[in-house]
């Protein structure tokens, strides 16, 4: 059976040992916490707005995936419900464009139609033709994105020329059976990978002290892989972020050209200011289905995109993280009434490691999206032991906690939150933010390293279940 390669571990938790970590709020003190972690709590009756627990709820700390609640809001307030990315295939009198406006679901199943519906008017192209990225800026990394991700599929460029989800694969396997004497490298056509320098290691001795794969890759869509793996783990399978996306569109667009029968006299060119008339138009699912996909699977290209569209919308100029962080800020303290003038959003998914913000102004947030219940947003969280991101956390998939938390969870590395809202013994209700950092292992063995995470979490979350 293969094994599909982990380039870089999001979380490394650590051992199961237990420390109590002091609370100002005496009710907390004497539970179990993890060893090191940072937590801040803010839980808050959904009735009377009472304050149940506040526990470094305006200390600053990094929302991973909790960003894109956010990003759904803010998405959901400058966005139409019904709105959809477009992507047109325009001509002139002797070019063709196609216009991409950062649909992050685009796919080459889209492009090939879209390609034949270019044949029924033409199977000759006399000029060149133009890929319009326009609706983004260039830059398609947030700052404080860790280089050593940028390679692998979670990390894909949030581009507006966006396919397949910027993602492709990739394998190494032996070039020998065992013992391992060499190793070969394959993949997508439209990349190119080298694995000349890594170390085979046989037997499984010491296999986790100094024996992992380390990636690169530069902006022509090669991929170089080094560093140890051993001969037990073979073959590895892996997916990989394109870093060209134009090169990667422009490779696979001349092949469907080729498959269309249609000839190309001049060349495929980016060119952000080609327009013409369209004669066809693929627009993606409507916005609340893409919400959808971005909390219940955590899917960062949709969060990226979406940012980046608000953005665009909203300033009436080309996308960035910076404009789209500034449109949500703007648009949340206009028509919500929340203030994140203080919090750092530098990205929509909540890869980037220099976003910053409080359980306070998350729990705004939420409350927000669970008191306008015509905005939709509540349906599309997880909820737990039975969708998205919460379907399988071991920590509330069991009695009494199962199917009574609706939340977004978040995590990068040493980082473990979780926002929502929880339905209580009682029949009462308590939104809650829950930020944990700074938590790390000397196990690798997940299993034993996230114990302490889901004991905590089962033990707060149990009792606010019965407590309340």
């Amino acid at each position: 059976m293969t094994k599909y390669l982990t380039l870089v571990m999001l979380l490394f938790f650590s051992v199961s040992t237990y420390a109590t970590q002091t609370f100002s709020d005496p009710a907390l003190n004497g539970k179990p916490t993890p060893e090191g972690a940072d937590i801040a709590l803010y839980v808050v009756d959904t009735a009377s707005g009472k304050e149940i627990y506040s526990e470094r709820a305006e200390q600053f700390q990094q929302p991973a995936s909790l960003q894109k609640i956010i990003t759904g809001l803010g998405a959901r307030l400058v966005l139409d419900k019904d709105f959809r990315f477009e992507t047109t295939m325009e001509t002139t009198d002797r070019d063709v464009i196609i216009n991409f406006s950062g649909d992050p679901t685009f796919t080459r199943t889209h492009l090939r139609v879209l390609v034949e519906k270019l044949k029924l008017k033409q199977t000759t192209i006399d000029g060149n033709l133009y890929l319009n990225g326009s609706a983004f800026d260039t830059s398609e990394r947030a700052v404080g994105l860790p280089w050593d991700i940028m390679g692998v599929c979670y990390s894909a460029p949030s581009s507006s020329i966006t396919m397949n989800g910027n993602c492709i694969y990739g394998k190494i396997e032996g070039t020998t059976p065992a013992p391992v004497k060499g190793l070969k490298a394959s993949g997508s056509p439209y990349i190119s990978i080298s694995a000349d320098d890594i170390i085979i290691r046989e037997g499984l001795e010491n296999q986790n002290i100094d024996c992992d794969l380390k990636l690169t890759a530069d902006n022509k869509n090669h991929f170089s892989l080094n560093g140890c793996v051993g001969s037990h783990r073979l073959p590895v399978n892996f997916h990989l972020a394109v870093q060209n996306t134009t090169l990667y569109l422009k490779e696979v667009l001349q092949e469907e050209l080729d498959r269309a029968g249609i000839r190309l006299r001049g060349k495929i060119i980016r060119d952000d200011t080609a327009h013409g008339t369209v004669i066809a138009l693929h627009q993606s699912e409507p916005l609340m289905k893409l919400i959808d996909l971005m909390m219940k699977r955590s899917d960062n290209l949709i969060a990226d995109n979406l940012l980046k569209t608000v953005g665009r919308v909203y300033y009436k100029q080309p996308g960035s993280y910076e404009n789209g962080a500034a449109a949500i800020k703007e648009v949340f303290k206009e028509k919500a009434g929340i203030d994140l003038s203080r919090a750092i959003i530098m990205d929509g998914s909540g890869l980037s490691r220099n976003n910053r913000v409080t359980a306070k102004q998350l729990m705004q947030v939420v409350q927000y999206i669970f008191s306008h219940k015509e905005l939709g947003l509540v349906d599309t969280l997880p909820v737990s032991g039975q969708s998205g991101t919460l379907r399988y956390r071991s920590s509330l998939i069991n009695t009494p906690l199962s199917g009574k938390v609706t939340a977004k969870t978040g995590s990068i590395y040493g980082v473990y939150n979780l926002a929502g809202k929880i339905n209580t013994k009682s029949g009462k209700s308590l939104y809650f933010v829950q930020l944990l950092s700074n938590y790390h292992s000397d196990s690798d063995n997940r299993n034993v390293a996230r114990k302490p995470l889901r004991d905590f979490e089962r033990g707060f979350y149990e009792k606010l279940f019965n407590e309340h």
